[in-house]
């Protein structure tokens, strides 16, 4: 099958990522301020200082993946995940459904991204940060990890890079939560995020649009049984590999996240 998918900004990130791994961020305003709703940049920024603010959390979710065939037809593919995180430096995801069933481990040290599947992994070094971990992924794969925004120590930061567009649309219910509906644009996608009302801005929903690709795909995201105080083992950041698993040495992974199963020098 053609594959036409709205993984977001790997390309429009490119500089912004090329800036956080080779110096500190330098503060200022990423959203120019015309064109941008004023509610909708207040509730962005609170919603990141907040997420990002937090020392630990866990949640769940739920993702669908839409996919252009050749033959013109748009398909729809579910999957779940869980996410794990320990701020600064550790970071555990699993996510499975019908195109992947992966795991990415980080302690801080190494990141391993799994392939249960083929029961094949693979590592890199990348000693520091969670968003040392997901700028590395990245970078090696090539690929945009969809949702990783929210997961990095200032979401806003990145989010918000190449709006050019914001609008608060208002106030609706996501699985009986009250939330923010907002909307932005960027050249080459639109995005919406739903944020929980309250003093608990947790983000609900996520739905990324690429509309200058035929049919339109989107990737959505539905947050679930957040955790702001989560209970972690001592094992959650650690990898073993199972019996009989194949280290490919090097990130291949597909557009779906799911590793390709060929080792290296095989």
């Amino acid at each position: 099958m053609k594959q036409t998918t709205p993984y977001r900004r790997l390309g429009g990130r490119k500089l912004f990522y090329a800036v956080l791994l080779g110096s500190a961020l330098i503060s200022g305003p990423a959203i120019s301020a015309e064109g941008i709703d004023a509610d909708a940049d207040k509730i962005l920024k609170a919603m990141s200082e907040y997420l990002g603010g937090l020392k630990s959390f866990s949640m769940n979710a739920d993702i669908d993946l839409e996919i252009l065939t050749q033959e013109g037809q748009k398909l729809q593919f579910s999957s779940y995940s869980t996410a794990v995180v320990e701020r600064p430096s550790n970071l555990s995801i699993t996510r499975k459904g019908v195109l992947a069933d992966a795991a990415f481990i980080y302690d801080g040290k190494t990141l391993t991204v799994q392939g249960k599947n083929q029961n094949v992994y693979a590592q890199v070094e990348a000693p520091g940060t969670i968003d040392d971990a997901i700028l590395a992924y990245e970078a090696q794969t090539g690929i945009a990890a969809p949702g990783a925004d929210l997961l990095f120590a200032d979401p806003y930061a990145v989010l918000s890079r190449g709006v050019n567009r914001a609008v608060y649309i208002g106030t609706t219910m996501i699985d009986g939560v009250e939330c923010h509906h907002l909307a932005f644009r960027e050249d080459d996608v639109d995005w919406q995020l739903w944020v929980q009302a309250g003093d608990t801005p947790l983000p609900m929903k996520y739905v990324i649009t690429s509309k200058w690709q035929t049919a339109a795909p989107q990737f959505e995201i539905r947050y679930r049984d957040w955790n702001t105080s989560p209970k972690i083992s001592a094992d959650a950041f650690v990898f073993s590999a199972p019996k009989g698993a194949v280290n490919l040495g090097a990130f291949t992974a597909n557009e779906f996240g799911e590793l390709n199963s060929t080792a290296e020098g095989q």
